[in-house]
């Protein structure tokens, strides 16, 4: 049977945006628009009875932030839509910028207070490298912010990209009177306060010069008016293929938390977001309408249920169609794999899939069978690029406070650095354990884990080194040779992939000067790869 129906319904995207703009609520309301949900869960308060569905560790309740990213699928105008939540926190930047290499769009929040934060260009130049069309969603108009002209100009002075106004506010805080859909050339007046899906009702008033909308909304209608008139003069007409390029983002604005302005953002989603695409693999470009199966593991995630020390590895499927029971190869050894449990997600409610087909996000429990990167086929060899490891930017050593939990240790630091949450380093010359990490929430969130989810109480300690750089060599002796003469600066992480610990950028420059054929890299998804055929060899 043909896939091409199947993956021509299929949209998979990621929401992105720097902290506390209303990424997580936003998403929980695209659920409750979906039906997948009754009632959205409240990330306004810590000790809320009931938290954002897809925020469901235990860290995440206590803080009110998101700190890993949630996989969801959910139906929609006869479409399946594949959603990922990811961290907006900075220091989870790595996980973030893993999730954005299984999806094929992105919905960029952004609150209408602050505008374009810092966080937000990070994720915006990887969207940008990887030609991921982005919509943007400005939140937060039921409060005072700024003007949304000056607003819309910012984002395509600072992101380098044409706004597209799909929608435009009529007022704003406690004179927000709704939006404007320029599409459908009619106003739906905001309603506050929905919380249940049959508490929304829509308002509509059609017409850009109706009189009831001038009476109603005064002033605010009246400079809404001038602006759209402005809009329809000055903006560029919406290209869907520039929207493709990432040259266009269509702008929508609203009030997550009050479910307003969210139906527009899905109906577009699903109006504009790219179907799968083909997959570039070291070996070849993979088209998802294939009849073979091929899949990579994007994200892994211990501990879901912590009940049952579950843990699960998140596979983008890229090609063909998936069968449970289906013989699937793990091209990174060879082994076979005949996964019978896999699931599909909402949060942690948990379905088992029968079939997927490209697009779709599946979860495969294992017990380290799978790691980030691997590629799953039906028996070709294949490997799909672009999963970065980037190199820490901050060290702690650690050590367990009672030794005789040291086991419970390693097995923890270990399932944590194969999931991404930390990256954990053996020094070579055996002493402590060094995680490293993109910012000190990342040390925190692991201390807790270990607590919680192992039952190891850990200590950090300062380190001295500020950076590290994964080394190979196009000769295995060689390598052998700089690592046997700098035992006191190798230490290896969780796919025993060696790596140079440096305390300043000189000592560095010096190696690299003393052993010219080293190669020293920033990323690990070159240097892993390259290590392990080098032992191989």
């Amino acid at each position: 049977m043909s896939t091409g129906p199947e993956i021509a319904r299929r949209r998979t995207f990621a929401i992105i945006s720097h902290p506390d703009a209303g990424k997580t609520t936003l998403t929980e309301k695209l659920l409750l628009f979906a039906g997948a949900i009754q009632i959205a869960g409240s990330v306004k308060a810590r000790k809320a009875s009931r938290h954002a569905t897809s925020d469901w560790m235990e860290i995440e309740k206590q803080r009110g932030i998101s700190v890993a990213s949630s996989v969801m699928q959910m139906e929609y105008r006869d479409c399946v839509i594949n959603l990922l939540d990811t961290p907006g926190h900075q220091d989870f930047s790595e996980d973030t910028f893993r999730v954005l290499t299984a999806v094929d769009a992105a919905l960029m929040v952004i609150d209408a207070a602050n505008g374009v934060e810092a966080q937000t260009l990070r994720l915006l130049d990887v969207c940008r490298a990887r030609g991921t069309p982005i919509l943007t969603f400005v939140n937060k108009m039921d409060r005072e912010v700024r003007e949304p002209l000056e607003l819309m100009d910012e984002i395509e002075r600072v992101l380098g990209m044409s706004a597209v106004p799909f929608t435009w506010p009529v007022g704003m805080g406690k004179r927000f009177h709704g939006v404007y859909d320029l599409r459908r050339d009619r106003m739906r007046v905001f309603r506050a306060g929905a919380e249940h899906l049959d508490e929304v009702h829509d308002d509509i008033i059609e017409g850009l010069d109706n009189p009831v909308s001038v009476e109603r909304f005064g002033a605010e209608y009246a400079t809404a008016q001038g602006e759209i008139g402005l809009l329809r003069d000055a903006s560029p007409e919406f290209d869907r293929q520039e929207f493709l390029d990432g040259k266009q983002s269509p702008l929508f604005f609203g009030s997550a938390v009050n479910n307003f302005g969210v139906r527009e953002v899905l109906d577009a989603l699903v109006d504009l977001a790219p179907t799968p695409g083909p997959r570039v693999a070291i070996q070849r470009s993979v088209d998802p309408a294939e009849e073979k199966f091929s899949g990579v593991v994007f994200k892994i995630q211990a501990n879901m249920d912590p009940a049952h020390r579950d843990r699960i590895a998140f596979v983008r499927v890229c090609s063909g169609r998936f069968d449970r029971g289906m013989r699937l190869k793990v091209c990174r050894n060879g082994k076979e794999l005949r996964p019978n449990t896999v699931v599909s997600f909402l949060s942690q409610r948990r379905e088992i899939v029968d079939t997927a087909y490209a697009g779709d996000i599946i979860g495969i429990p294992n017990h380290g069978t799978l790691q980030l990167g691997d590629t799953l086929t039906e028996g070709e060899d294949l490997q799909f690029t672009g999963l970065p490891y980037f190199a820490p930017e901050s060290f702690q050593a650690v050590e367990v406070a009672d030794p005789l939990k040291i086991k419970q240790l390693r097995i923890g630091l270990q399932q944590l650095g194969e999931e991404g949450a930390i990256q954990v380093f053996k020094p070579a010359d055996g002493s402590a354990l060094l995680l490293g990490a993109v910012g000190q929430l990342q040390f925190e969130v692991v201390v807790h884990r270990l607590k919680t989810e192992y039952g190891v109480a850990a200590r950090l300690a300062g380190s001295r080194y500020k950076l590290a750089r994964w080394i190979t060599c196009d000769d295995p002796l060689e390598l052998r040779r700089f690592i046997d003469a700098n035992q006191h600066r190798i230490a290896y992480d969780v796919v025993e992939a060696p790596a140079f610990m440096a305390a300043y950028e000189s000592e560095l420059r010096v190696a690299a000067e003393l052993a010219p054929k080293i190669k020293f890299h920033a990323l690990r998804e070159h240097a892993g790869r390259v290590f392990q055929k080098g032992l191989a060899g």
